[in-house]
């Protein structure tokens, strides 16, 4: 009995069997509930390195604990000025980088 190679797959190929290929809804929607998530990562990870509670970075930013929860779960339910709020009250730099075509635009 001879062993068949397993055929390999990148993660691309894998995303795009099974998400949907790049441009398609259903990719543009992954791609950034992805970020969202990796954008309250950061958000969390930022506070615990200021020794905050959710509670206490509430207080700073002038919203609920609730709030600070939701957007460490999950970026995506947050406005652009709410999340600069965080990451002032954070004292930590935030930088958006926009590709528009071929050019990038970044905002600091």
């Amino acid at each position: 009995m001879g062993t068949k190679a397993l055929k390999k797959f990148t993660l691309a190929e894998m995303k795009d069997k099974y998400i949907g290929t790049v441009g398609t809804k259903a990719r543009d929607e992954y791609e950034y509930e992805l970020r969202m998530d990796v954008l309250g990562k950061m958000i969390k990870a930022a506070r615990q390195e200021r020794k905050l509670t959710q509670e206490e970075l509430g207080r700073l930013v002038g919203v609920q604990k609730a709030q600070i929860s939701k957007l460490e779960s999950s970026a995506n339910s947050a406005t652009i000025d709410t999340i600069i709020r965080v990451f002032k009250a954070l004292k930590a730099d935030i930088h958006f980088s926009v590709k528009l075509e071929d050019n990038f635009v970044e905002l600091t």
